[in-house]
């Protein structure tokens, strides 16, 4: 049977002109990596959006796996940003093989 070992799945969505504050943030926390997927719409306690690259108001969801120090650090990094540029950073629990690699 194989063994799975319980990581933190984190989902950060952003304007895309913070991804690399983003992706900075994760490589100081040791995280050893992520993905970007670009997100073309949506919708949030504002209404609608539409991805507009003329206003510059394309989004991003920034993923990535870690082990629960390495999330928590991550977070406190980002906590500032959440609020000064309102993006959304979520986490849960999620089973993995090879958890060493996370």
């Amino acid at each position: 049977m194989i063994e799975t070992v319980i990581r933190k799945r984190i989902e950060i969505l952003t304007d895309v002109q913070l991804k690399r504050r983003v992706t900075d943030a994760i490589d100081r926390a040791g995280i050893t990596g992520w993905t970007i997927v670009p997100v073309t719409s949506g919708k949030g306690r504002e209404g609608p959006w539409r991805e507009e690259r003329v206003m510059g108001t394309d989004k991003v969801f920034v993923l990535t796996i870690a082990a629960d120090e390495r999330a928590m650090a991550l977070a406190e990094d980002l906590a500032p940003m959440l609020t000064k540029y309102g993006f959304i950073l979520s986490m849960w629990d999620v089973e993995v093989i090879r958890g060493e690699r996370f």
